[in-house]
Parts: C-alpha cells; structure tokens; sequence
C-alpha cells in the first residue's frame, strides 16, 4: 500500500532540507507524544546508516518500530526505513526547486506486510486508504505551512 502527496513551500529547498534534517526536534516531538526514541548507531554525523528505536502505543498496544536513514542527498532526497510489528514502511522525501524561494516537497510512503497479522492490519487500512491519505495530505500540507511561516520568520 502506498501514499504520495506533494506540497509547494514558500522557502527555498536548502532551508527545507536543514528543516527535515534537524532529527532532534522531531524525537523531541515524539517525546512529546509520547514515544520514546533512542538514537542507536554510533555515527558522529548524521548521515546514511543513522538508526533509531521507537516505541509507542497505537491502537491500545505497544509498539516497537526501528527506523534506518537508507538514502541521504543534501538539499535533494532523504529516505527511511521502519520495521517492525510485520510491517515494512519506506517513506521518501524529495525537493524540487521551483524557483529561489519555492520548493516542491513530495512525500511518498510505501508499506508492506511480512506476517498474516500485519497483512490483517494494511488491509484494514487499505478499507480506510481514501481517509487516510487525507489525512496525510493534510498533516503534510499543515507541515509545508509551518515551514514557510519558520522560513518567512527566519528571513525578517
């Protein structure tokens, strides 16, 4: 199963890029939320091969998932990949420019079942995908926004 959804910022892919590769503030939001993530490769910069485990609770059970950077080109792509629970997950990020200040996100997750459990469960989301990838839509267009307004803060 897989969702795709692109979004237009209005700030330039260099910015967009410092912004997607700043992995602090998104553990600390996890934080937030109430995950717990643990950083452990032994990597001195960021960069392929950068690992995390997370562990958090969806749908009344907890998880644990193990995230890998896979891919890494500054300014241009970035991809991961999570396992765990029998499911595969692999989300991409690619920029585009569009122009100095415009940069074209587009966002594409694909995940796949390993066990009869997790093929259980993408198929009840599969029931729920037009819902879902709305949701997607939105919370990645809600991000896209944040990013412009940081980016229009950060050039005042």
């Amino acid at each position: 199963m897989e969702f795709t959804t692109q979004q237009d910022i209005d700030a330039p892919s260099e910015f967009v890029f410092e912004c997607l590769s700043d992995f602090q503030s998104f553990e600390k939001a996890a934080l937030r939320r109430g995950a717990d993530v643990q950083r452990v490769d032994n990597l001195a910069e960021l960069g392929l091969g950068a690992r995390w485990d997370v562990a958090f609770s969806f749908r009344g059970k907890s998880r644990d998932v193990s995230v890998e950077l896979v891919e890494f080109a500054p300014s241009d792509k970035a991809a991961y990949r999570a396992s765990g629970q029998g499911i595969e997950a692999v989300m991409g990020i690619e920029l585009v420019p569009m122009s100095r200040s415009r940069t074209r996100m587009v966002t594409t997750v694909g995940m796949e079942a390993k066990t009869l459990s997790a093929r259980l469960l993408l198929q009840s989301m599969k029931l729920a995908k037009g819902q879902i990838g709305k949701r997607f839509d939105g919370m990645m267009g809600d991000y896209a926004k944040q990013l412009g307004k940081r980016h229009a803060k950060r050039s005042a």
